[in-house]
């Protein structure tokens, strides 16, 4: 997976203090339907050109739009919104991982489902593991799974210390596994254990839960190059 360059943290807040004038993020919402001359912005928001220039500048300023010379009448420019200019506006931060490994306290449902999922979504590899595994994945799981046409292992639950390696990132989706193994996991995710009503509603509210964290992060994790794979 090629991810480019994560945007610093003072380049995003340079992009927010631009938005943060009404007619400039107005300007931003016109370009990103199309390309437009300084005149016809300023005909669009019902202000001068003077000022329309100061806030392109302010915009261009921050990487946000660049201008062409029309190729019809050279004495007209165009401005356009670069392909980046959105990049970083959402807070968030890369991650970067060998391997994902999800972890619950039994690994026989959440954390299994979730490795599962994690699949269909990217081409990292993942895994799952428990704190205190069970000896067999649930039935709930295991129908939840059917119904929802994701393949589960055909293994038994295993422990975290016989799966875990220094550059995998770790995952708990069980509070319970978060609280025990403390800094080991990376990033924790709160999602009620299903296994304890049971329920078909329950083991479809966990899938759906896990299916839309997984989807966020997965656009936002970068694989670690084999050559830079860490070993325990």
């Amino acid at each position: 997976m090629n991810i480019d360059r994560p945007q610093s943290a003072e380049e995003r807040a340079a992009k927010h203090a631009a938005l943060g004038d009404p007619s400039r993020l107005r300007i931003v919402d016109l370009l990103t339907l199309g390309d437009l001359s300084p005149s016809e912005i300023s005909v669009a928001l019902g202000l001068p050109s003077n000022l329309i220039t100061h806030h392109l500048n302010g915009l261009e300023s921050v990487g946000m739009v660049s201008r062409s010379r029309s190729e019809a009448d050279k004495r007209r420019n165009y401005v356009h919104l670069v392909d980046s200019a959105l990049d970083g506006l959402t807070p968030g931060r890369v991650e970067r991982a060998s391997r994902v490994v999800f972890v619950c306290t039994a690994n026989s449902a959440r954390s299994q489902l979730a490795a599962a999922l994690w699949s269909t979504h990217s081409s990292i590899p993942a895994t799952s593991a428990g704190t205190h595994p069970a000896d067999r994945i649930d039935a709930g799981a295991v129908a939840v799974a059917g119904r929802r046409a994701i393949d589960l292992p055909d293994e038994s639950p295993r422990a975290l210390e016989s799966v875990w390696d220094k550059s995998d990132l770790v995952v708990t989706v069980c509070d319970n596994a978060h609280e025990e193994i403390g800094l080991t996991g990376h990033l924790h995710w709160s999602i009620p254990d299903p296994v304890r009503l049971g329920t078909d509603d329950a083991f479809d509210t966990a899938f759906e839960e896990l299916e839309r964290r997984i989807t966020a992060l997965a656009p936002r994790l970068a694989a670690i190059p084999p050559h830079r794979k860490e070993t325990t």
